[in-house]
């Protein structure tokens, strides 16, 4: 655990769900080779699929985006239908039990809870996805709030944090994420941000500029013991 700051004890702390609390890549690559398969059968798509890891170093953008850069010369009808796959697959990987959160989230997140902190998620996927995640493992009742930029509309991180932190009338969170984007979301709404490295989607300069660094989940624990 990397310490660079003195912490204040949050009132809430908001999550990043993919590659935060949830292990994606768990539930996507599967789904992602099915989405190829059914994008070329459709005539969407020609070729070879493109590398995992050009999809799983998307994570964390909205889905617009991730598609400009996965399928770069793909027709607006292709990346939309990118978009309906996606959630269906993964949707049915959810109920089929694909997909697993990190260690000790659950665990960590009930002890939180029970500590008096009020939990949200903020994510940039979609509302459906990001629902059903929460719902599937069983940590849905556990929040005070689940965020998705599929859901509020929202351009970026940085507007659906500043959206929650209005919407529930708080001043001091503490903002979990594992890309430069929650880093973004945190600092440009005046929160504290922890990072989160056990994930390994980004590269070294992705969580630049958090006051902590962990590298498993239940640090946040000995975090929120240690703050003033």
């Amino acid at each position: 655990m990397e310490n660079t700051a003195t912490l204040i004890k949050p009132e809430a702390m908001i999550f990043d769900m993919d590659g935060t609390l949830f292990q994606t890549e768990t539930l996507l690559l599967p789904a992602y080779h099915k989405l190829f398969d059914i994008l070329r059968e459709e005539g969407h798509y020609q070729g070879e699929t493109p590398d995992e890891e050009l999809m799983l170093g998307c994570l964390g953008m909205l889905l617009d985006d991730i598609w400009k850069k996965v399928i770069p010369n793909g027709t607006p009808a292709a990346h939309r239908r990118a978009d309906e796959l996606l959630l269906q697959l993964e949707l049915e990987g959810l109920n089929n039990k694909t997909g697993i959160l990190y260690p000790e989230v659950k665990e960590t997140l009930e002890e939180l809870h029970q500590r008096g902190v009020r939990l949200f998620v903020a994510s940039n996927g979609l509302e459906h996805y990001v629902k059903a995640i929460a719902d599937a493992r069983g940590i849905m009742s556990l929040f005070d709030g689940v965020y998705s930029a599929g859901e509020h509309g929202t351009a970026s991180k940085v507007d659906l944090v500043r959206l929650l932190l209005d919407q529930h009338n708080i001043q001091n969170a503490w903002m979990v994420g594992d890309r430069s984007s929650d880093v973004e979301a945190g600092k440009e709404n005046g929160q504290t941000v922890i990072g989160c490295q056990y994930a390994g989607f980004g590269g070294e300069q992705e969580l630049k500029g958090s006051d902590v660094v962990i590298h498993s989940f239940s640090q946040l624990l000995k975090l929120h013991d240690q703050a003033e």
